[in-house]
Parts: C-alpha cells; structure tokens; sequence
C-alpha cells in the first residue's frame, strides 16, 4: 500500500515516536495509573499524530492549519501529562529524558512546519493585488 503524505513528514513521523514510547512506558503501569494518568497521556499523545494525519485530508490550507493547531495543543497537553507522570513517579529521569529529547524536536518542527503552510496559503497583499 502506497504511503499518504502525511506519513513521509518529519513531523508525524516524531509523533508516531512519541506515541509508540508513551504506549510502551504506560503498558507497565499499574491499574490505577493506567486509569488516570496513563489515558490521559496515551490519547494526548495519539492525537498529535491523528490531527496531523486528519488535516492533511481535509482538502484545504485553512483546515489543514487547523488541525495543524490542535496537534500543537496535543503536543502541549502531552507534556503536562508527562510532568505530572514524573512528579507522581511514574517515569524515571531516563524515560522522561528519553520523551523530552523527542519533544524537544517535535515542538519547533511542528511549529516551523505550520508557518510554512501558513505562507503557501496566504492571499496576496494589497500592494501585490493592485499591481
């Protein structure tokens, strides 16, 4: 099956990263972290991926940019998840070190790759239009 062009983007491909490493790490916990943090975290993190994937089939620069947002505020969401697993002890200093070098280069690719969107779909200015 032919990949979407979503799937060969940097930024969805570092959110499939994250989210599988979350999945791994939240499997071990116990049930009642599972059930709270652990949900929390697992959808947040899944949603990064799911909004990028779900705004590049949408069929327009407006709601692709959209969706592109909300993945940013999925990918934000994520990372309080992520400080109160390790506040609660739930993650070690590795684990968190692990996500941390991932969000780390998530967050500027994802924002750097919006504001291009944002330039491909932009209307011409007015000085541009009155030539």
């Amino acid at each position: 099956m032919a990949r979407a062009n979503f799937e060969n983007l940097r930024v969805y491909e570092l959110s499939e990263q994250i989210a599988d490493e979350v999945w791994r790490i939240v499997r071990k916990w116990d049930v009642l972290a599972r059930d709270t943090v652990g949900k929390q975290i697992i959808r947040a993190a899944d949603s990064i991926g799911a909004n990028i994937a779900e705004g590049s089939g949408r069929g327009s620069h407006h709601d692709y940019r959209r969706f592109l947002r909300i993945a940013r505020g999925s990918l934000y969401e994520t990372q309080h998840w992520l400080r109160r697993a390790f506040r609660r002890d739930l993650l070690s200093a590795k684990q968190i070190e692990s996500l941390k070098t991932l969000v780390d280069e998530l967050a500027p690719t994802l924002n750097a790759y919006l504001a291009a969107i944002g330039r491909k779909c932009r209307p011409p200015s007015k000085s541009a239009a009155a030539s």
